[in-house]
């Protein structure tokens, strides 16, 4: 009987999404940009577009100071989360680093414990899952699998790297074993102590319990397993209707058992547009807006220099152009417009079909 507490409408379907641990921010992916909302306002603050296809994961570190990005161009972004919010509106921040280590998109995205000091894994349908270093964002270790990762994930003292597989096996990867390999090939035949063996389709989503000893997965044979991770063996079994898209261990919160709890803050509703981009009459409560480190920049113009140039512009423009003149560049820049949109689906298609292709298993 529980009713969604408010439903927000975005600007397009919703690939992934990620709140941060503090509870301040959420994220999400739709189609090739990044959405950035404040939940206690529910205002928009940043909207990066640095990803050439369509958004698969997204992922923050345990200190909320970065978030990580994964999508179908094979890049996986780090980035700062300060520096995107501080970010001027009119430029696109640059994220810390750029991985572009897989051959085909990516499909899973992992961080570990230590904030900006984590280790962070990827998944890919390149047969890889990659083992990266945050703060210097080098590759620490790659390993090879026999089918395409759709999942992957690690446990809490990062012993162990668990891989979900397209074919439903699920893989563990002993990150302290020795010698040290950076490039290194998971065969199933000789490491069979070390396979979840029971799914009978693709692996979408692992989780790991705090204890270590518990591996919950979902698949896409509409069902969600519990494993013990010491001898491999399926515990429970869950039953859904459809395929398993997500599913995660949580510490249970108190309020959860209580059955007159109701949540003390209200969650607004998210914006559509970036904030301080509303027109006024829309802006339904007066705040201040603090930007920090702004005097560090010594270079650069001040806020009334910029609107200044801005209005001498527009001044100089209107004078220049006459009707006429508007009213065919209106007409060019809609017909460009439409040109630019029906080239993106021609090269989305383009790179659907390639990645099909290529990831098809032979017979």
């Amino acid at each position: 009987q529980d009713q969604l507490q408010q439903k927000i409408v975005c600007p397009g379907p919703v690939t992934c999404l990620a709140a941060s641990p503090n509870g301040l921010y959420v994220l999400a992916g739709i189609a090739e940009s990044i959405y950035l909302w404040e939940v206690s306002n529910g205002n928009l603050l940043a909207i990066l577009n640095r990803h050439y296809q369509d958004l698969t994961c997204l992922c923050f570190t345990d200190d909320s100071s970065h978030f990580l990005s994964g999508a179908k161009d094979c890049l996986a972004l780090v980035w700062n989360l300060y520096s995107v919010l501080q970010a001027e509106p009119s430029q696109i921040p640059d994220p810390r680093h750029v991985w572009s280590r897989h051959s085909l998109p990516i499909t899973d995205l992992c961080c570990g414990f230590g904030g900006p000091l984590a280790r962070a894994a990827t998944a890919s349908l390149d047969q890889t899952a990659k083992l990266w270093e945050v703060s210097s964002g080098e590759l620490l270790l790659s390993v090879l699998f026999d089918v395409g990762i759709m999942s992957v994930t690690l446990d809490l003292s990062e012993y162990h790297m668990f891989c979900g597989g397209m074919d439903g096996s699920i893989f563990q990867v002993d990150l302290c074993a020795w010698p040290v390999q950076r490039d290194r090939s998971f065969q199933t035949e000789r490491e069979n102590g070390k396979v979840f063996k029971g799914h009978r389709n693709q692996v979408t989503c692992l989780s790991v319990s705090t204890d270590g000893s518990l591996l919950l997965s979902g698949s896409h044979d509409e069902t969600v397993r519990l494993w013990d991770i010491q001898s491999k063996q399926c515990l429970k079994t869950m039953n859904h209707k459809g395929p398993v898209t997500n599913a995660f261990i949580v510490l249970a919160p108190a309020n959860m058992f209580n059955p007159d709890g109701k949540p003390s803050v209200p969650l607004p509703k998210f914006s559509k547009h970036l904030h301080g981009t509303e027109s006024s009459d829309e802006q339904g409560s007066d705040g201040v807006t603090l930007r920090l480190g702004l005097h560090q920049q010594e270079c650069g113009e001040s806020y009334l220099e910029k609107a200044e140039k801005m209005y001498a512009q527009m001044y100089s423009t209107r004078e220049k152009n006459l009707m006429g003149d508007q009213e065919h560049l209106t007409i060019q820049v809609s017909e460009l417009e439409e040109e630019v949109s029906t080239l993106r689906k021609i090269n989305k298609n383009l790179f659907d079909f390639s990645a099909r292709i290529i990831t098809k298993p032979a017979k």
